[in-house]
C-alpha cells in the first residue's frame, strides 16, 4: 500500500458582488492572465475556468459574473448561470471586498448560499487596503453573515494569504483524478481569450454607457510561421457608441487595437496583426438570437 498522500481534485466557484476581485484572484492563483480585469462592474460574462495543479491535487476555479440585480436579458442570463453553477461545483469561494464592512449585496448572497447544499469558504480579499484599526470590525461584519463558513483573509494583488487559501480549498475537495494536464491553466479556446483581451481594452479606455453595451467576436485567425493575423468585430447597440469606439479620425479604435495586440503578443509566438471592425446591432442584449450568436446562453 502506497504511503503517498491522496490526490484531491474538483471544482470551485468564485462568487461575489461585482468588483470584489474575482478575476484578479483567478489570475493570481493560476499564475498568469487568463481573465480580464477592469474597474467596470460586470467585467466577467462567460464562465471561465482556471486550472491550478499542485502536488497534492488540482483545483479547477470557475469565475462567475458578479451577482447583481439584472436590468436586461443578458444580465438575467449571467445571474442565472452563476446560480446554476453553484449547485454543480464542489466548493464555493464567496469572495468579498474585505477592505470595507459587509453590505446589503453581501448579505443577499450569503442568505442565498445558506440555503444551498454546497460547502462555502468565505474569502476576504483586498487585505492590503485594510487599515489596522478597522481589521477586527470589518472581519466581524462578515463572520455574522455565514458563521459556519471558514473565513480567510488575503490579497489577490500582493499574494498575501494565497497559499493558505489554496490549502483550505484543497482540503474541501474530494479525492479524484487530475482532470487536466498539469501544464494547462485554462480550458478556454485561444479565440475566446483574444476576444476578451479586446473587450478589456474597451472597458479601460471608454466611459459612459459603452462598456456594458459591447460584445467582441473573433471572426478569423490566420496563422503562418511569420505572423498571426486576427480579425475581430466589436458589436455595440447604437451609432453613438460606434462613434465613441472609433473616435476622432479612428484614433480610439487604433489605441484599443494597439493595447490589445500587446496583450495578445503574450499568447502567441511571433508578431501579431490585429484588424478591428465595429458593427451596430440594436438592443443585442435583449435579443435572444443575437445573445445566442454572441455566445451568451443559459447553462443547464
Amino acid at each position: 500500500m502506497s504511503g503517498e498522500p491522496e490526490f484531491h481534485s474538483g471544482f470551485v466557484a468564485l462568487l461575489g458582488r461585482p468588483n470584489v476581485g474575482k478575476s484578479t484572484l483567478l489570475n493570481a492563483l493560476v499564475g498568469q492572465k487568463i481573465a480580464i480585469t477592469s474597474p467596470v462592474a460586470q467585467t466577467t460574462r462567460n464562465r471561465l475556468r482556471g486550472i491550478l495543479t499542485l502536488p497534492q491535487g488540482q483545483i479547477i476555479l470557475v469565475d462567475t459574473p458578479g451577482i447583481h440585480k439584472p436590468h436586461h436579458r443578458l444580465g438575467e442570463i449571467l445571474v442565472k448561470n452563476a446560480q446554476t453553477l453553484v449547485r454543480a461545483v464542489d466548493v464555493v469561494l464567496f469572495l468579498v471586498d474585505g477592505s470595507q464592512p459587509a453590505g446589503t449585496g453581501d448579505q443577499f448572497i450569503a442568505e442565498w448560499l445558506a440555503r444551498q447544499q454546497t460547502p462555502v469558504v468565505l474569502g476576504l480579499n483586498k487585505q492590503d487596503l485594510v487599515p489596522a484599526a478597522q481589521l477586527d470590525q470589518i472581519t466581524a461584519s462578515y463572520q455574522t453573515l455565514l458563521p459556519s463558513a471558514p473565513l480567510l483573509r488575503f490579497s489577490a494583488v500582493t499574494g498575501q494569504g494565497l497559499p493558505e487559501l489554496q490549502t483550505q480549498l484543497l482540503q474541501r475537495l474530494p479525492p479524484g483524478p487530475c482532470y487536466y494536464p498539469p501544464e494547462m491553466v485554462t480550458d478556454q479556446p485561444e479565440r475566446f481569450i483574444m476576444a476578451e483581451l479586446i473587450r478589456e481594452q474597451i472597458l479601460h479606455l471608454t466611459r459612459e454607457e459603452v462598456p456594458h453595451a459591447v460584445a467582441v467576436v473573433v471572426d478569423r485567425v490566420e496563422e503562418t510561421p511569420q505572423i498571426t493575423r486576427i480579425f475581430a468585430t466589436i458589436v455595440v447597440e447604437r451609432p453613438s457608441q460606434k462613434a465613441i469606439i472609433i473616435g476622432h479620425q479612428g484614433q480610439m479604435l487604433k489605441t484599443i487595437g494597439s493595447h490589445a495586440r500587446q496583450e495578445m503578443q503574450k499568447l502567441v509566438s511571433g508578431p501579431v496583426y490585429l484588424e478591428l471592425f465595429v458593427k451596430v446591432e440594436p438592443k443585442w442584449r435583449q435579443t435572444p438570437y443575437l445573445l445566442r450568436d454572441l455566445g451568451y446562453r443559459l447553462e443547464s
